[in-house]
């Protein structure tokens, strides 16, 4: 393949994409990886015997709103399908995003920035970045299936049913890449091209979810369906994996006609020309930030809304899961309420609204698009302000929508009464805060130190599960912002605790503000 004109130097970029991407991709997997661990871990303690699995498995698939959200248990006496209802389709999609991260950053990205056209004036080939790019995502994809299938063999579930779940991981992987892959081709800038590949993804989560809950064969038609029915913890369909692989495969064969078919830089979907006039409320550094992320906002809002409802409706059921003593037990202990557990992991996810926008503003440093704004009357503190200010507000403002959403779904799923959920998500707000602080702190103190932006929620999210997983001293884990937010609707509100971290977040974004004034733009 390295001798064709067209893909020449293509290891050259493996290398490069690779090294690019040495903080990135062993984060990302390793939080997935230990995210499936922690359920395959956690599962055999919260039943006593298999009647009560059994039990479980069986209200999950009597509630329509579960089985939208989760897919149904195929196997109701399997311990694997019950301990992987989540990591099947729900966080399947949290894989699909990590790989449309990393193929959008080597192709799109790379193309907007002109790196893709002075690497293309040397011997490198005209298809060698997409060759490059799709051999990491395999490499990534097999890594990621072979830790989630050995952690889950580890953690006692079956290894043969491991190595299948495994597998239908790295599947999805693979197909996420060539959803990628021809997006970047379609796409005229890295935010199309984002936009495209997740209204992609939702098409196929919202399709599995039809047929998962309706006409069964609708499932048939998308991958994340697939990922339910090759019965990993069950009757393996080996046979269904090798779909995952053609149609990855056919999806990266397409990205290859289409790269051929448009110029460099362009999509075969022209961007639409802005007005020749900008509007005179876009001299405020504020508004200007507002107008640049307003369209992720409204998608995100619309994302945590739907989700909240989604999690409002299913709480009221989540006492038919959990029959056994032990199992309500456990629950109790981690807050005694599912909001307050949904919750915890949404905060970390909307936590990365912030780092959006920081690092959005890091590439405007990068690409010299902050010194063109900081040549008007716009000052430098000004420009930070408003990226940082958007940053916490916007995802403040994700937290109450997802309060919102939930209460909503929780009142006409007709759920007994179990405090202000509103009140739920804001108190995550000050720990989002801190974390997002730490985000516009890495930006302040250098390009250098931007790739620290994504990695502090991560982090934190897996000193968590670490700190379930191996019993860590309560010192180490209290590291983590999210650590420290009572579990609110079963727990009070703590002044305390609101208070400490946000004046974790002053003293955080003091320091930034001083060392972003003091060093030299780009």
């Amino acid at each position: 393949m390295s001798r064709s004109p067209s893909t020449a130097g293509w290891p050259l970029l493996l290398r490069l994409a690779l090294c690019q991407d040495r903080i990135l991709a062993p984060v990302a997997v390793g939080v997935l990886v230990l995210m499936s661990v922690a359920s395959a871990a956690a599962t055999p303690g919260l039943y006593a015997d298999q009647a009560d699995r059994v039990r479980a498995a069986e209200a999950i698939n009597a509630s329509p709103a579960i089985v939208a959200l989760y897919g149904p248990v195929l196997d109701v006496t399997s311990e694997g399908e019950l301990a992987m209802t989540k990591m099947t389709v729900l966080y399947a999609v949290f894989v699909a995003v990590l790989f449309v991260v990393v193929v959008r950053r080597h192709t799109r990205v790379e193309e907007e920035t002109g790196r893709t056209e002075l690497v293309g004036g040397t011997a490198v080939g005209r298809h060698a970045p997409l060759v490059a790019t799709a051999v990491e995502a395999v490499a990534l994809a097999v890594a990621l299936g072979a830790l989630t299938a050995a952690g889950n063999t580890v953690s006692g579930l079956d290894p043969v049913g491991s190595l299948a779940f495994g597998a239908v991981w790295a599947g999805t992987a693979l197909v996420a890449a060539g959803i990628a892959a021809v997006t970047a081709q379609l796409s005229a800038s890295a935010r199309t091209c984002a936009a495209y590949a997740a209204g992609a993804v939702g098409v196929l989560f919202v399709l599995r979810a039809a047929g998962d809950t309706g006409p069964g064969w609708l499932s048939w038609l998308s991958p994340l369906g697939w990922n339910t029915r090759v019965r990993a913890y069950g009757d393996q369909r080996w046979w269904l994996l090798a779909c995952y692989v053609a149609l990855a495969a056919l999806l990266l064969a397409v990205a290859a006609v289409l790269r051929s078919r448009r110029d460099l830089g362009a999509g075969l979907v022209a961007a639409r020309p802005g007005p020749r006039t900008g509007s005179p409320r876009l001299a405020d550094a504020f508004a200007l930030a507002v107008k640049v992320h307003g369209t992720t906002l409204v998608l995100w809002s619309l994302a945590a809304g739907g989700l909240g409802i989604v999690f409002g409706m299913i709480a009221p059921g989540i006492g038919d899961l959990l029959d056994s003593e032990v199992a309500q037990s456990i629950i109790d202990e981690l807050g005694g309420a599912l909001a307050a557990a949904i919750l915890s992991v949404v905060a970390v996810v909307l936590t990365y609204f912030a780092v959006t926008v920081v690092s959005h503003a890091g590439r405007d440093e990068e690409d010299g698009r902050a010194e063109l704004v900081l040549a008007t009357a716009t000052s430098r503190g000004g420009w930070f302000a408003a990226s940082a200010t958007l940053a916490l507000v916007g995802t403040a403002w994700l937290l109450a929508v997802t309060g919102v959403g939930l209460w909503i779904g929780y009142v006409a799923a007709d759920g007994p009464g179990i405090g202000n959920l509103l009140l739920a998500a804001l108190a995550w707000v000050p720990a989002a805060w801190a974390v997002g602080a730490l985000a516009v702190l890495s930006l302040a103190a250098g390009l250098r130190w931007a790739l620290l932006v994504w990695a502090w929620p991560a982090a934190f999210l897996t000193l968590s599960l670490l700190g379930d997983l191996l019993e860590l001293p309560g010192w180490l884990t209290g590291l983590s912002p999210y650590s420290h937010v009572p579990s609110l609707p079963a727990h009070a509100w703590s002044w305390g605790s609101a208070g400490g971290l946000s004046a974790v977040t002053a003293v955080l974004l003091a320091v930034a503000w001083w060392r972003f004034r003091e060093r030299d733009i780009g």
